[in-house]
């Protein structure tokens, strides 16, 4: 079955009471989503018409994402950033109140279990702003251990993302400069319309970008409304999580790239994320401290492949081959419009892991070119999503 052809499959996804819908769910259909995906037990919008042309308008204009599914790990009370310091291996002893950090949890053997963006909101006050897995679960199981003054729970806030080029002059219009000109990974309390929000200077596309973290999803509607009509003037549009500049930008999504089997130190760029070069308490510091010590057997790394331009996203994993043998697998890919590649993630032996590494990567179509490159692939001093 050819690329297109499978593209061109259509199945039937049922709404089914069980599924969680977000607060901008009814807003999503009017705005012509096509397709839905399940995330955190959620549905997320995948599709509103061609994802070319969604990723065009996000580079050029300003996007609007319904990411509701990205829901919140709330720590509070006097323990809050101790038992944060648990979880992970990032040294946190110079977080600031107002201050975001892209951190690993890690389990007992050091295996991820989520990558999460951590926001300070107060002394006491720590979101975990997870991907797809059941974190809540774990840091319970953590509380119910560690003797630390801590609640956790799952708050009612629900994320819109808003990234574009255009994204700054579109905040300044709604929250004023103060929000407008916060600092690449920092975060405010804000209002708009009595409607009560967290924003955030972060994203998930390399873009210059924030995020608007609605705090009553009863709101849900009024703040999708009121985002979109300030955003008229800009060529704000609803548009689907972009596959094509998460990849050009480094970014990982956790489920098929990573999961709890594999430990940071195997996945290119996670390694800045643990630093155990101080007396913190951290769940996973021994194992951490030997795998490091040993070093890894396998690493995720980026890859180029040759070929005619690949679709949105796998179906499956592809076997990755070197010579006659496969050696791993590749995890994501697609084609960058801008660069006019295919770029994918590729796990492979450490001793294939070198830049510049040839691989055949074993397409249902037949067999591909592949080589390791850095990354990033694109802007790799993030200067975009800091200007």
């Amino acid at each position: 079955m050819g690329n297109a052809e499978r593209e061109n499959r259509w199945f039937k996804f049922y709404f089914a009471s069980w599924y969680r819908k977000s607060p901008y769910f009814q807003r999503t259909v009017e705005a012509g989503c096509t397709s839905w995906d399940l995330y955190n037990h959620m549905l997320i919008p995948t599709l509103y018409d061609d994802d070319v042309a969604e990723y065009w308008h996000l580079l050029e204009h300003v996007a609007l994402w319904d990411v509701a599914v990205e829901r919140q790990v709330e720590i509070r009370g006097p323990d809050a950033l101790r038992f944060t310091q648990l979880l992970t291996p990032r040294d946190l002893s110079g977080l600031e109140v107002g201050q975001c950090r892209y951190v690993v949890l890690c389990a007992p053997d050091g295996g991820i279990v989520n990558d999460p963006v951590l926001l300070r909101l107060a002394e006491d006050h720590i979101w975990l702003s997870i991907a797809d897995s059941d974190a809540l679960l774990y840091a319970l199981g953590v509380q119910a251990f560690a003797g630390l003054d801590v609640e956790i729970r799952e708050p009612d806030v629900s994320p819109l993302q808003v990234q574009g080029p255009k994204s700054k002059p579109l905040v300044r219009k709604l929250f004023g400069e103060e929000v407008a000109s916060l600092r690449y990974y920092r975060c405010a309390h804000a209002e708009l319309d009595g409607i009560p929000l967290v924003v955030s200077r972060t994203g998930w596309t390399g873009e210059v970008g924030y995020e608007l973290y609605l705090r009553d999803s009863s709101r849900g509607l009024d703040l999708w409304d009121a985002v979109m009509e300030a955003g008229r003037e800009f060529q704000i549009r609803a548009t689907a999580p972009s596959d094509q500049r998460r990849m050009e930008a480094g970014i990982f999504n956790y489920g098929n790239d990573m999961d709890i089997t594999n430990n940071p130190f195997e996945v290119t760029g996670l390694e800045r994320l643990v630093e155990l070069d101080n007396d913190n308490e951290v769940i996973a510091r021994a194992a951490l401290e030997r795998i490091r010590a040993e070093g890894v057997r396998r690493k995720l790394v980026g890859v180029r492949i040759e070929g005619p331009p690949l679709g949105m996203w796998l179906e499956d994993f592809w076997p990755v081959r070197a010579g006659d043998r496969v050696v791993g697998r590749l995890t994501s890919a697609s084609h960058s419009p801008r660069l006019g590649i295919n770029m994918g993630y590729a796990w492979v032996p450490i001793e294939l892991a070198a830049l510049g590494t040839p691989l055949v990567i074993a397409s249902p179509d037949g067999p591909m070119d592949a080589e390791v490159v850095p990354l990033p692939f694109w802007d790799p001093g993030k200067q975009i999503p800091r200007s």
